[in-house]
């Protein structure tokens, strides 16, 4: 029987695919050290969008957030994520950027980092991954799932030889954003994977979105295909959108015999305060989900189907969801079959939208998807529709970006000239990314990172809900050491 290690994913992908993202480091704190002791492999942590959604939405220093989440892991090694040429948002992020984004992220005590790029551009995952070695990160490159006809046996082969002769990946990940992996071409697929893998001296890791409820099964196939690392959330964090449950996973994979390398004796105190806390901040526990034909069909990632539906509800058209899934077929068959991850996913998903939306296909076509036809995300793997490319050159944008031909990269010291000769790394890095008046408010607002606590918890408040419930309450008193407060009406 194997050796099985574990990649928690509760706090990067489980709170990014329920919570929007929106995950503070004060509510991270407090189980710290229940998640520290579990003894995981790598604790993923935080991405570049991540740290937008702080800054905008919660006005919190991001990298002061990670400086004390670093600090109350004393043991764990934590990941972080980039793709290979865009940070923040769907646009094109120059390379001075995405290697200062590294290497600060290795200043800030990051130990590994996850890399990404749906078009397996191999080359460039390998250069970024050089950086983050030379920063002294453990890179780990994903090779993506897809179901398309251009995602063959064959074109997965071509793609995971390219990333392993490159030789910098500590790692590489097998990644299923989707949710679509069916058992049969799962246990080809990382039969193949694990093959080659194995003779390039690299373990592989599984990193399965549960959708489809297939991702605990393909976990169990590739065990036996002699993966040894896998990815999940903790239970409140998990299903559906997101990973499968840490504790289902460890309980099933023990139950065949293998040995599981985590301490699983305070899973239920992380699993409670994630789960209080999604109750008090109107996020959705994370819930198994049905199997469905249409969400392999669509091959949408969780988060984007929230997306749609937010963007159609602006204009009263929420009755329209069922058209624009449909529509997205058609459109990502017709941009070449991109996989459907980030950022494609949404590239795919608001084309479909608009062409919904307008009545007319490809009457509005966005500068993102602009910049895709105009190859500057890389090389579509299958070939785009004409009419569709036609379309894109007759918009005076499209033309100038297919004439140009790459996207634009200034120099870290052109960037820094604009934004700034004496801002630090961690500043130019928020300004370049976030809208600068959102970072103005983010340090105007100055808010501490403290631990934070479910009012109801066992380490909160809980008779503040009692009292809130109250009509007839007139007045509140606590007391603190030799302090007493009393609030009245």
């Amino acid at each position: 029987m194997a050796r099985i290690e574990v990649i928690d994913q509760s706090l990067r992908d489980g709170q990014q695919s329920y919570w929007g993202m929106r995950m503070r480091a004060g509510q991270i704190l407090p189980v710290a050290a229940a998640i520290d002791a579990a003894g995981y492999r790598v604790v993923d942590l935080t991405g570049s969008s991540i740290f937008e959604v702080m800054v905008r939405f919660r006005e919190e220093n991001p990298w002061e957030g990670l400086d004390a989440i670093r600090a109350a892991f004393p043991t764990a090694t934590l990941r972080a994520g980039t793709r290979t040429n865009g940070i923040v948002g769907m646009n094109v992020t120059p390379d001075s950027i995405v290697e200062l984004w590294i290497r600060t992220l290795a200043k800030h005590g990051i130990g590994s980092l996850w890399i990404f790029d749906c078009l397996h551009d191999a080359e460039n995952m390998i250069r970024v991954a050089k950086i983050a070695r030379d920063a002294g990160m453990d890179p780990s490159p994903q090779l993506n799932f897809s179901e398309s006809p251009v995602h063959t046996d064959d074109y997965y082969a071509d793609v995971i030889d390219r990333m392993i002769a490159g030789g910098a990946a500590h790692t590489i990940i097998l990644g299923d954003e989707a949710g679509v992996l069916g058992p049969e071409r799962a246990r080809r697929w990382i039969r193949q994977s694990q093959e080659r893998a194995t003779a390039g001296g690299l373990p592989l890791e599984m990193h399965f979105h549960n959708r489809t409820a297939m991702a605990n099964l393909n976990h169990i196939i590739g065990v036996e295909e002699g993966v040894r690392i896998v990815h999940s959330a903790i239970s409140t964090l998990a299903n559906g959108v997101s990973m499968p449950s840490t504790e289902v996973t460890v309980d099933n994979l023990r139950r065949l015999g293998h040995e599981v390398a985590v301490d699983d004796s305070r899973f239920a105190e992380v699993a409670a305060h994630f789960g209080a806390l999604a109750d008090e901040e109107g996020f959705q526990r994370g819930a198994p989900v049905e199997y469905q034909v249409a969400n392999i069909q669509q091959q949408f990632p969780g988060g984007m189907m929230g997306t749609l539906r937010e963007q159609l509800k602006q204009v009263n058209m929420t009755e329209r969801l069922p058209a624009v899934l449909e529509e997205a077929i058609r459109v990502r068959e017709e941009m070449g079959w991109p996989i459907m991850a980030t950022p494609f996913s949404q590239l795919v998903g608001i084309q479909a939208l608009l062409n919904v939306v307008q009545g007319e296909r490809y009457a509005t076509i966005p500068d993102e998807n602009l910049m895709y036809l105009a190859g500057w995300y890389g090389t579509p793997p299958g070939k785009v529709d004409e009419e569709v490319l036609d379309r894109a050159a007759a918009n005076p944008r499209g033309k100038e970006m297919m004439d140009v031909g790459h996207a634009p990269q200034p120099s870290l010291a052109e960037i820094r000239a604009e934004y700034g000769e004496n801002l630090s790394d961690e500043e130019l890095l928020l300004r370049y990314l976030i809208p600068g008046h959102d970072v103005d408010r983010m340090y105007a607002a100055a808010n501490l990172i403290e631990p934070i606590v479910p009012i109801g918890g066992p380490d909160g408040l809980p008779w503040i809900k009692d009292v809130l419930r109250a009509r007839d309450v007139r007045a509140i008193s606590a007391s603190r050491g030799g302090v007493r407060v009393t609030l009245r009406r």
